[in-house]
């Protein structure tokens, strides 16, 4: 025998109306900034071509994984000769934890956006044609583990925040045209020298207290 009361119904329709929409909010949120990045580049081989926008879920698009919850965790997307450039909407992507990118041909510099990517272990931009600097922002990615920007046309001075990257494993910067010299201290101090060969304009080791770090005014 049923002996739910008109208000128990009532109480458990009204839960569900409010949840659902947060759900929904939360899934076109991730999917604006997933289609906010397939605008942005040419896809030649039509690999983004499962991103629709008028599907509620990104979870449903190809090289995208979610948890449980729906949330957008990975985005695979390396060797897809990929052309164009990055979009600061993927920072909106707050549960992401890899990001890989890696040997396609984008080109401008990398959004400091992506600082807010908090749950990110591995960020794989290698091989493309990046230019600017390397945004001081990516400093707040406290989980990162593998960090790989070699292989672009990255030009400035290696951020000193990155040296309180505590999880940090893995750092390439190598060929590019990094300048001014490397720290040797913090998460820095268990890299080898090969992280940063290949940079004609970068000296080093720099060691604290011993090596300025502003040496060299024509360093941009």
């Amino acid at each position: 025998m049923d002996t739910s009361t008109p208000f128990d119904v009532v109480t458990i329709f009204t839960i569900l109306l409010l949840s659902y929409p947060f759900d929904i909010a939360n899934a076109n949120s991730e999917g604006d900034a997933l289609y906010a990045f397939r605008r942005a580049v040419k896809d030649p081989n039509n690999i983004l071509q499962s991103w629709d926008p008028t599907l509620v879920d990104p979870c449903t698009w190809f090289h995208v994984t979610c948890d449980r919850d729906n949330h957008v965790t990975r985005l695979d997307l390396g060797h897809a000769k990929l052309s164009g450039h990055l979009v600061p909407q993927l920072g909106n992507l707050h549960h992401l934890q890899f990001l890989e990118l890696y040997e396609n041909e984008l080109v401008g510099p990398i959004p400091k956006e992506l600082g807010n990517l908090k749950n990110l272990i591995s960020l794989g931009l290698y091989h493309n044609n990046l230019t600017a600097s390397i945004p001081p922002t990516l400093s707040n990615l406290s989980n990162i583990k593998f960090l790989r920007l070699n292989n672009n046309k990255l030009t400035g001075r290696i951020p000193r925040e990155l040296t309180k990257l505590k999880n940090l494993k893995i750092l390439d910067l190598s060929n590019n045209d990094l300048c001014g010299t490397f720290p040797t201290y913090g998460s820095f101090s268990n890299l080898s020298q090969q992280s940063f060969k290949n940079n004609p304009r970068l000296t080093g080791p720099e060691l604290m207290g011993f090596v300025r770090y502003d040496v060299g005014g024509n360093c941009k």
